[in-house]
């Protein structure tokens, strides 16, 4: 929601790049929408109709981000007694989304640059890939390209992941979005049983004045 340059500029990406399967990394604060842009990505897309796969690339490490990503067979790790799909081959013909992707561990992220490359996954405890068809998108509020010249994130797969680059933007710097998505909320909040409230002049010149840290 919004009218301000930043937003439509951004609605405007998102229509443009939508139609193709190429990888978009989205960049931004924390709190500014990557999730909601990715979302419209899919929507938008040929894939719409296929599933869109959100995937916490902060909450899980080692084997287990591992085995969320690509799948595991029965028996490849202690406590996996039975098989699983994974991710990528759940999203397949659809979108996978990989939030925080600056968190991944960097064997984590060899193993993603080879899926990238090869459109092929490897279940852990198999010897088989299984071929995909999913359109990457991936988030973060890292500088990765920095993080890639110090050596915390691989170049490969930075350049692999930003072929369609967008920018989300903080509230603070886009206040002309702050009426909207306020009048949105009170309908929403509405739609939950509290009474319906307009704002006052002297309530959106509050909010509007507010720095809005953490978006």
């Amino acid at each position: 929601l919004g009218e301000s340059a930043s937003t439509t500029r951004l609605r405007g990406e998102i229509a443009k790049a939508a139609p193709f399967s190429s990888n978009v990394l989205i960049t931004g604060p924390s709190g500014t929408g990557k999730e909601l842009v990715a979302r419209a990505l899919h929507d938008l897309s040929p894939r719409a109709n296929e599933l869109f796969i959100p995937v916490d690339c902060a909450s899980l490490f080692g084997e287990m981000m591992a085995s969320q990503l690509f799948g595991h067979e029965a028996g490849a790790f202690t406590g996996a007694s039975y098989a699983a799909l994974g991710c990528f081959r759940a999203a397949h013909r659809g979108t996978i989304f990989l939030d925080e992707i600056g968190e991944m561990e960097l064997p984590l992220q060899a193993k993603l640059l080879r899926v990238i490359q090869e459109r092929v996954v490897m279940p852990v405890g198999s010897h088989e890939g299984v071929d995909i068809d999913v359109r990457i998108v991936a988030a973060t509020n890292r500088d990765l390209q920095a993080e890639a010249a110090a050596g915390q994130f691989r170049e490969d797969l930075f350049f692999r992941l930003n072929v369609v680059s967008l920018h989300t933007v903080p509230l603070c710097q886009r206040p002309e979005d702050i009426e909207p998505l306020a009048q949105q909320l009170l309908v929403e909040l509405a739609a939950h049983g509290l009474p319906r409230r307009q704002l006052s002049p002297g309530a959106l010149q509050a909010l509007t004045a507010y720095s809005w840290p953490g978006n």
